[in-house]
């Protein structure tokens, strides 16, 4: 049985790898907010959505639309999807807890041991049973369509019933019927374990029916040595079927962990769903494109990871930006530019996983990688200087990066005199759009930023901090013209503003 409801075509991997940058995308992006807002203090569900938005960057086109029409199903019937986790959690649980410590290598301890653990299994696969022939035709997706269909024709009434009789048989109320060949020495060989006699004849027919010749030996009941091997001679003739039955109950566990963690991703979906929700913050599916194409717009999107934190609704803005490959942010501080930043890549990650993003609408094509080139504090061991430790960040990017990638930059190349940070920064980007790389640009660098706005590129676009006349934020994310000024006298004036020696700023 397989469950096919991350991918089309296999089982998601949870020991595949994850970017070999995704320490630096968990901090700059600060996703391990996003994490844990979607696993809700369950540790397996912080793994399992943490592997699934970072290795969400290798999926195509058609897997990102097969799990977003998953997860439409998953928001629809949200209870009926938290049923069917909770009888995988349950029978994983129940599993682990049927465990015999160091009797577990005798054929008759496995034998009952799987005969227990395989009436759970049964017990809960016909509650997956039950819940595909009540819902199934609530679920309009592929995914959910396949699961119940899988479902209904794996585990059909006559197969249930099966399995209870065989379970039955093998608790062997009425002795073990084996058979055995004599070999060297008179030793037993060729162990095997015989279907029961029919006993379904009534008593009278059991009593006249004229029977086999049989020998018996009985032994007695202090005879420790005898009892001994008849457990021995059981525990041969039991061997292949306690085997068979163990192999059995890992099959079914697989399915259930494969189940389990499958329905993990969506889980954590919906725990976030709901957690947005509350704070009347919008969240829509977007329209990923192909990674070729240059799309990038969306209306109202917002920092998840902000609303997260501050547990309220947050500013969200708006960008039509496409055939754009070059978004220069620029404008006055604190005035939202990284908060911006982080909103698009925070909602490209998540698009490229297959989840919804937050905003009410939201359209991109999909980025072959993403790369974060965040300013970073002084380093206080004075391994290196500031400058030599972003150019070394910046050379581990060029040497994984690919075309069609996406680069986002945060004050980046400051460390040094502004003639020299914008020439670096020049270079840079320069080589990255030779290369058909999509770059987002927050800059302080006037001569950088302004250098590209003289050139009219048309694949480049210019958006500027908003600022009030009276000097307040927006921390809405304009169109502009890069300006000189980061008006820093502003922040110098609220932060100096309960100060009674204000010294005035020229």
């Amino acid at each position: 049985m397989k469950v096919f409801l991350m991918y089309k075509d296999r089982d998601f991997d949870m020991q595949q790898n994850l970017p070999w940058n995704e320490q630096i995308l968990t901090q700059d992006l600060e996703l391990d907010t996003l994490f844990y807002a979607m696993a809700s203090d369950d540790k397996f569900l912080f793994e399992v959505v943490k592997k699934a938005v970072l290795t969400g960057l290798n999926n195509d086109l058609a897997t990102i639309l097969y799990r977003q029409n998953i997860l439409k199903d998953c928001l629809k019937n949200s209870f009926i999807v938290r049923d069917i986790y909770n009888i995988a959690v349950e029978s994983i649980k129940s599993e682990k807890e049927h465990y015999f410590g160091l009797f577990s290598k005798y054929p008759s301890t496995i034998l009952h041991r799987s005969i227990e653990v395989l009436q759970v299994f049964a017990d809960m696969l016909k509650k997956l049973k039950n819940i595909a022939d009540e819902h199934a035709e609530k679920f309009e997706s592929e995914g959910f369509a396949r699961f119940f269909d899988m479902l209904k024709k794996e585990l059909s009434d006559e197969y249930l019933a099966s399995i209870q009789n065989h379970l039955k048989e093998l608790k062997f109320q009425n002795g073990v019927l084996i058979s055995a060949e004599l070999g060297k020495g008179n030793k037993g060989i060729n162990y095997i374990l015989r279907k029961p006699h029919d006993i379904k004849k009534s008593w009278i027919d059991r009593i006249f029916t004229k029977k086999p010749p049989v020998y018996t030996y009985t032994i007695a009941d202090r005879d420790e040595s005898g009892a001994r091997a008849l457990s021995e001679l059981n525990d041969r003739g039991i061997n292949l079927v306690a085997n068979a039955l163990a192999q059995s109950n890992d099959h079914i566990l697989s399915f259930f962990n494969a189940l389990r963690t499958e329905l993990a991703f969506y889980i954590g979906c919906l725990n976030l769903y709901e957690q947005l929700s509350q704070m009347g913050e919008p969240v829509c599916f977007p329209q990923p494109a192909a990674s070729h194409e240059r799309k990038s717009s969306f209306k109202e999107l917002y920092d998840v990871c902000l609303a997260l934190t501050m547990k309220q609704k947050v500013v969200g803005n708006d960008l039509n930006a496409d055939k754009i490959d070059l978004v220069i942010i620029t404008g006055a501080n604190q005035g939202g530019k990284s908060t911006f930043l982080r909103s698009i890549g925070l909602a490209q990650l998540m698009m490229q996983c297959g989840m919804f993003v937050p905003a009410e609408s939201f359209c991109a094509n999909i980025a072959n990688g993403i790369y974060t080139h965040y300013k970073r504090e002084e380093d206080a061991a004075m391994k290196s200087g500031k400058l030599d430790e972003e150019l070394s960040r910046m050379n581990d990017i060029a040497s994984h990066i690919t075309s069609n990638s996406m680069v986002l930059f945060n004050e980046s190349f400051a460390a040094t005199n502004e003639r020299e940070g914008s020439e670096i920064a020049r270079q840079i980007t320069s080589a990255l759009l030779e290369s058909r790389i999509k770059v987002f640009f927050v800059t302080h660098l006037y001569e950088f930023a302004h250098g590209f706005y003289n050139k009219r590129m048309e694949n480049a676009i210019f958006l500027r901090a908003e600022r009030q006349s009276d000097g307040s934020r927006t921390f809405k994310i304009i169109e502009g013209e890069p300006l000189q000024t980061s008006f820093g006298e502003d922040l110098y004036r609220y932060i100096m503003a309960d100060k009674k020696d204000l010294i005035p700023f020229d």
